[in-house]
């Protein structure tokens, strides 16, 4: 049975600790099944839609997909708290969606969805991370992942709330900027600011398999 995961860090090993611990591989080893890591750090849902929906081959059992959060941050970057452009992205990625998730349907394999996750619990403050301010920031994440939840359901795929998962563990459980991948502390899922470090891909692990249940 083939296995592909596409979209962004979420699903890679690198951050885990390196090849073999990254939450798309902890999958596949669960299930026994052939990998496929599409997924590349730093992707964006164009990234999706132009580098790696066209390399997802035959008749699939399961496909994972993590994709919008890179779009959110580069938004962040480039044009600061300007609402009207963060809609304008948040448009952009829900037209990704569009494309992406008839695309792995037709497919016929199982396909998983994950919302994205706020590493400041809740809080809406990043300039600990070095980013800007971004007042209405919260809203704007809930909003994406509504998109993401609603492209689901028009396409039949499950929903992975990763958002759900992660509060609590990433900036109120300690320190996100550290790079160590497995901190003594299990309940900090994050790390390099916004990634997850190896108890975060397995709660990423683990929340794909309760979706498929």
């Amino acid at each position: 049975m083939a296995y592909y995961a596409l979209g962004d860090s979420m699903s890679i090993d690198e951050y885990a600790g390196g090849p073999g611990l990254g939450a798309a591989s902890l999958l596949a080893d669960d299930f026994g099944i052939e990998l496929t890591l599409l997924a590349r750090d730093g992707a964006t849902s164009d990234d999706v839609v132009r580098f790696q929906l066209d390399k997802v081959e035959g008749r699939p059992a399961l496909i994972t997909l993590t994709m919008g959060g890179n779009d959110l941050l580069e938004t962040l970057f480039r044009a600061g708290a300007d609402r009207e452009v963060a809609e304008r992205a948040l448009a952009k990625i829900a037209g990704n969606f569009e494309v992406v998730l008839p695309t792995l349907a037709a497919t016929g394999a199982r396909v998983i969805v994950s919302t994205v996750y706020d590493p400041t619990d809740g809080t809406g403050d990043l300039t600990w991370a070095g980013l800007p301010s971004w007042p209405g920031g919260l809203e704007i994440l809930a909003a994406l992942n509504g998109a993401i939840r609603d492209a689901a359901a028009r396409h039949g795929a499950v929903v992975a709330d990763l958002h759900a998962a992660f509060l609590g563990h990433g900036a109120k459980a300690g320190d996100v900027t550290a790079a160590d991948p497995r901190p003594t502390n299990r309940d900090l899922w994050l790390c390099g600011h916004i990634e997850p470090n190896a108890w975060g891909a397995e709660a990423i692990r683990d929340a794909w398999r309760a979706a498929l249940r």
